[in-house]
């Protein structure tokens, strides 16, 4: 799944040629996609509308229309979008023509990705701070408000950093390389990690985001740039699907687990196993 910085590297890419824009023409094939709003009341409201401002929090790509106007856009587990395809994609959803002749589509082979349009700014920030916590690299994301959030949580760390009610734009690879580079087990309890350990891991989270951005997204599977081509970060993970390397820090194989359901990979001898705890 697109994680923060697949999704800011999509921004980046794409607000040069939305921005200003006018979406002359919209048309949406898949139903699922607008749910629970027809796809063509949202086609009919979208069409003529200008694209103000491309922003983005968390993994939602925020569309800021004309008239108070909001498309969220969430790309879920395989969600593209892509600025003047050579060739159009059988499993295309949705396309855009803009006012200036570019065409902009949006593909899904899985169609798990989501668009909602929200009639005002008030409806937006309701909608997404209902989904949302606190997001890196803002003033609200500090050691104090991780530690308070996982105060009294018994669920591993790994799934703590994964909600997205808690930190926003979070995911699998990302929470992966961030315990790593902190030295935090992912199966620790959330709980139990000190305000140490959480400013560490607040520094290690921001670290590996930057470094996704910097180097335009991850491509395991199906994260595409808008034209297509892929980004370069899983050529520079330092455990993410790694299992069976040796770790870049300390040599010692890395492993694969599986925590809270999904795929997790750990150096033990730089991220030690919480030791069980003895039966009173």
């Amino acid at each position: 799944m697109p994680e923060l910085p697949e999704v800011e590297t999509i921004r980046r890419q794409l607000a040069p040629h939305l921005e200003g824009r006018e979406l002359s023409e919209v048309e949406i094939r898949d139903y699922r996609w607008t749910l629970p709003a027809p796809p063509e009341l949202i086609a009919a409201e979208l069409t003529g509308a200008t694209v103000r401002r491309l922003g983005r929090l968390g993994k939602y790509l925020i569309w800021e229309l004309d008239r108070d106007r909001h498309l969220l856009v969430h790309l879920r587990m395989t969600g593209s979008l892509l600025l003047d395809p050579v060739e159009e994609s059988a499993h295309t959803r949705a396309r855009f023509a803009l006012s200036d002749g570019h065409l902009l589509t949006y593909v899904d082979p899985r169609r798990f990705g989501t668009a909602h349009l929200m009639l005002s700014t008030a409806a937006r920030d309701r909608y997404l701070q209902a989904r949302l916590g606190a997001e890196p690299f803002t003033t609200e994301f500090t050691p104090q408000y991780l530690r308070e959030q996982s105060r009294g949580r018994t669920a591993p760390v790994k799934s703590f950093l994964l909600d997205q009610r808690r930190i926003a734009g979070v995911g699998n690879i990302y929470a992966d390389e961030a315990l790593h580079r902190a030295g935090v087990h992912p199966l620790r309890q959330a709980g139990s990690l000190t305000l140490a350990q959480w400013s560490a891991l607040k520094e290690a989270i921001e670290a590996a985001l930057a470094a996704g951005i910097d180097a335009k997204g991850a491509s395991i599977d199906d994260f595409r740039h808008v034209d297509g081509a892929r980004g370069t970060f899983q050529d520079s993970f330092l455990v993410h699907t790694r299992a069976g390397d040796p770790c870049p820090t300390c040599g010692n194989v890395i492993r694969k687990l599986v925590v809270g359901g999904r795929g997790t990979y750990v150096c033990e001898r730089c991220q030690p196993r919480p030791r069980a705890r003895r039966p009173r």
